[in-house]
């Protein structure tokens, strides 16, 4: 063997894919699609007969769930589309600060201070609005292919 050590960067998702493969047939409305690199939510599907040339094709129209973009794709119904992992957390939320940063508060008692206010503006409002009330606050953190956005929020009652 080799006398040589080898060092590897260590990543907190222990290795785990970021996107999984599904039948592009088998994706339906409201589910989750990966288009042009993007994480998409799908609103609207096609499938297209069985042509000349063989394949049916499925004909996807999605939205981005982080820019809220409109992406179209086609795909042959029998190949594979990449679907991203979307996962929801909640976080009550700590602090607001001046540079549009939240705190927030997980389950577990850990802070996670890297995430920028929402761009939406009617969520946008609502948060600084009910903080500056001084409500509780939850907000619920949407995170897929290494991109997390606040994308909802609670109110649990007064402080």
């Amino acid at each position: 063997m080799s006398d040589e050590e080898h060092h590897f960067e260590s990543k907190a998702d222990a290795g785990a894919s970021k996107t999984y493969p599904q039948q592009a047939g088998t994706i339906r409305k409201n589910g989750y699609i990966v288009i042009k690199g993007r994480p998409c939510k799908v609103v609207e599907v096609s499938t297209s007969k069985t042509g000349k040339h063989g394949h049916a094709k499925c004909h996807f129209v999605a939205i981005d769930i982080f820019n809220q973009k409109k992406l179209e794709d086609i795909v042959p119904s029998s190949h594979n589309c990449d679907v991203p992992h979307v996962n929801r957390t909640d976080y009550q939320l700590i602090d607001i600060s001046e540079d549009g940063f939240v705190s927030l508060l997980a389950e577990n008692g850990n802070t996670k201070d890297d995430l920028r206010l929402p761009m939406d503006e009617s969520l946008l409002s609502q948060i600084k609005d009910g903080f500056a009330e001084g409500k509780d606050l939850v907000v619920t953190v949407m995170s897929a292919m290494g991109e997390e956005q606040i994308c909802a929020l609670k109110d649990i009652g007064p402080k």
